[in-house]
């Protein structure tokens, strides 16, 4: 199934019954692929519960042993989270490099950082989930690196090990302090200037960032693979009869995202909790959206931005042959806009709903006393 570039990959992904098996096996080759991979086989199978020792069981390590060796793969990748035992044990039984989903994906963040506070952020996350493997794991790296420098480093050297990266993660959390410290600074001053500030969220891949450029022709990188986005873009966006707002496009999200990660992106994403109104945006065309839409609201509660007002926004109708338009709820709220944002079709819909709020955000905010300025 895979082609020749790329490392060499066989990927597993095992099925307990959570359903929506086809659709995550889908997403999954995609992320393999976005991290630079060449997926050469993929190993399935049903099971009640993980292998405590291999995740995967004896026959089902076998088989991808099997693989490995057809296929001289170099990586083994799971699409669900293994222990720390169960990746060094299946390591030493695979004689390759066996990756979890977790570490997957902050590969592909590894990848994708672009600004300081990004790269920061996912060396951040890197070292936490690292920090969770260093349990008596030397010997493991003593056979796949030769034993240079690694030969019977016993309790001490993990204790050194410990250290350095315990000093090096705080490091990090001061820097990630000091840059949201100034983004809070920059945050006070759009609100005494009272700007509607707008954020744009989705699950990975759902268009975000060709809405984004739709609307503000930023012209930042969109492309067809999962997290193209990694760093939060801002812009100042024109409406007729309203003046400035500020839109943001953010960072994708994705079902069971680390928490290594969200916890290391807590400041950027802090800045969706902050934001008057997110435009969930979502593939219209994916069979699998609904368990998106719920995925990405999960996030949303997990970094305290569950009471956020939200706007659906239907995107990809040209590919579902949907007519774009607005739906309203019963307090004539424009809540769902079906467009386009590849073909733009849709688009004003989109901006009327923008100046409806708006406008009722100015309207609140006139009959606010200059101290009661809680709408935020």
């Amino acid at each position: 199934m895979g082609g020749e570039e790329g490392i060499r990959a066989v990927l597993v992904q095992l099925d307990f019954g959570e359903g929506g098996y086809a659709e995550r096996l889908t997403e999954f080759k995609l992320l393999a692929s976005s991290a630079g991979t060449s997926p050469q086989e993929v190993i399935r199978g049903k099971r009640q519960a993980p292998d405590p020792a291999t995740f995967a069981g004896k026959g089902k390590v076998a088989e991808i042993a099997s693989a490995v060796s057809q296929y001289q793969a170099v990586i083994v990748i799971f699409n669900h989270e293994l222990s720390a035992g169960q990746q060094r044990n299946l390591e030493n039984m695979l004689d390759c490099r066996v990756i979890d989903r977790n570490a997957l994906i902050l590969d592909i963040f590894a990848q994708r950082a672009q600004t300081h506070e990004g790269k920061l952020q996912v060396e951040l996350a890197q070292l936490q989930h690292l920090a969770t493997r260093l349990v008596r794991g030397w010997t493991h790296l003593e056979r796949q690196k030769g034993g240079i420098g690694l030969r019977g480093p016993g309790e001490k050297q993990l204790e050194t090990d410990r250290r350095l990266l315990g000093k090096r993660v705080s490091l990090l959390k001061q820097s990630l302090k000091q840059l949201e410290r100034q983004r809070a600074v920059r945050r006070r001053a759009r609100t005494r200037g009272d700007i509607l500030t707008v954020s744009l969220v989705g699950y990975t891949n759902a268009g975000k960032t060709s809405l984004f450029n739709a609307l503000t022709k930023a012209g930042g990188f969109a492309a067809d693979q999962l997290f193209a986005t990694l760093d939060t873009t801002s812009r100042r966006l024109f409406l007729e009869n309203v003046g400035q707002i500020v839109i943001s496009d953010t960072v994708g999200f994705i079902r069971d995202l680390p928490h290594t990660l969200v916890a290391a992106f807590h400041a950027t994403l802090e800045e969706t909790g902050n934001s008057d109104l997110l435009l969930h945006v979502v593939d219209s065309a994916s069979p699998d959206r609904d368990q998106q839409i719920a995925a990405v609201n999960q996030v949303l509660a997990e970094i305290g931005a569950a009471a956020v007002p939200q706007i659906i926004v239907w995107n990809k109708i040209d590919a579902t042959m949907a007519s774009p338009g607005v739906e309203r709820d019963e307090y004539a709220r424009i809540r769902r806009v079906r467009l386009s944002a590849r073909t733009g079709v849709g688009l004003d819909f989109l901006r009327t709903a923008l100046i409806e709020v708006a406008q009722e955000r100015a309207s609140r905010s006139q009959v606010e006393t200059p101290e009661d300025d809680d709408f935020r």
